[in-house]
């Protein structure tokens, strides 16, 4: 009989140390029956796709799981071949707060940054 090894499937999304803290923070506030946070990819914009987060009650059976150290972050398992590869980052400055995503599947932005294509 021959073992079969698998190895570990890495992450379709890596969060930078400033996302998971703000899951983390994110989670600290989030209302009463919130098991985590998810990334999607509805469309609209100018581009046709756009990211949002948001709290989710309920894990879905396609939904990609990504356990941090404040919290879990779940990935639409439509939008998951929209973000293989990407990197999740927060940033702030004087004027803005935000998630902001370096994504390699993206082949174009909109003007504004709301919206991207693949």
């Amino acid at each position: 009989m021959t073992e079969t090894k698998t190895r570990a499937r890495p992450a379709a999304v890596t969060l930078t140390p400033a996302a998971q803290q703000r899951v983390a923070d994110l989670m600290a506030k989030a209302p009463e029956g919130a098991i985590g946070v998810k990334l999607s990819t509805p469309r609209r914009g100018c581009s046709g796709l756009a990211y949002s987060v948001d709290y989710v009650t309920e894990e879905q059976g396609f939904d990609e799981k990504i356990e941090t150290p404040g919290g879990t972050f779940y990935i639409d398992g439509a939008s998951v071949l929209y973000l293989v590869g990407s990197v999740m980052d927060w940033r702030e400055d004087d004027f803005t707060a935000g998630f902001v995503f370096d994504n390699p599947n993206a082949k174009g932005a909109c003007g504004c940054g709301e919206s991207f294509m693949v």
